[in-house]
């Protein structure tokens, strides 16, 4: 299929059917450790990267299949090789969706778009929203996603906050740690006092596990990212 992958053995939300609503890395990051490789078309332009209706297609076409009728799902999640809020459907697609199947929906995204009213909007029909922070400063954000594009992460931080405002679905939040990037204790607080102005219901601390886009990229020690749990607190998860 096309648009369509899996399910895939998810480590935080168990069989995942994937959509993908970009083309091949079209993002508005381009993260040292994507384990998908450079961005090939770095943008921050929303619109129909994909074809709506062949998805729909796609989709029934899966879920009518013995197969699918056998295998658990837990979710279906909107992510992919790129930034799925870009497409200008999805919320278009979150609707459709839940029309056909009673599966909670998330939908994984790296947050450069939430500061936008009309993005959020689109996401409010969805049952999780995985968003991701990994910086507490400009520098160290630029530093991991080299954005080349006049993207803030301040403007970032405000989109999450009023996304917990107006979402009344689940909202984890992911930091990727870095070695010697973004796993220092001073940086680690800094972010806790940005999070909890947030208040996602989970933080999760993930490190890269898989070749990521730049080769000097290494994940912390177990022992940075017990320490970095801690200054978390309870509703912090390490995978």
């Amino acid at each position: 299929m096309k648009y369509i992958y899996g399910p895939v053995k998810s480590r935080r939300l168990g069989n995942s059917l994937g959509i993908s609503l970009t083309p091949y890395k079209v993002c508005s990051f381009d993260c040292v450790y994507c384990q998908l490789g450079k961005t090939t078309i770095k943008t921050s332009e929303i619109k129909e990267y994909v074809n709506l209706e062949e998805i729909l297609q796609e989709l029934k076409a899966f879920i009518s299949n013995t197969d699918f009728k056998n295998t658990p799902v837990n979710y279906i999640t909107l992510s992919g090789s790129g930034e799925p809020t870009l497409f200008l459907s999805i919320g278009k697609l979150i609707s459709y969706i839940k029309k056909l199947v009673n599966i909670p929906i998330a939908v994984l995204t790296n947050s450069s778009l939430l500061h936008n009213i009309d993005v959020r909007r689109n996401l409010l029909s969805a049952d999780l929203i995985v968003t991701t922070l990994n910086a507490s400063s400009q520098t160290v954000f630029e530093k991991i996603h080299q954005t080349e594009e006049e993207i803030k992460l301040e403007e970032i931080i405000n989109g999450l906050i009023a996304l917990r405002r107006e979402f009344k679905g689940k909202i984890y939040l992911e930091v990727m740690l870095i070695k010697g990037i973004n796993d220092s204790v001073k940086e680690m607080e800094r972010l806790k006092e940005i999070v909890n102005r947030i208040g996602p219901d989970k933080i999760q601390l993930v490190a890269p596990s898989r070749p990521p886009s730049q080769n000097w990229v290494k994940p912390p020690d177990l022992k940075t990212m017990k320490k970095i749990q801690e200054i978390f607190g309870e509703r912090c998860e390490v995978f």
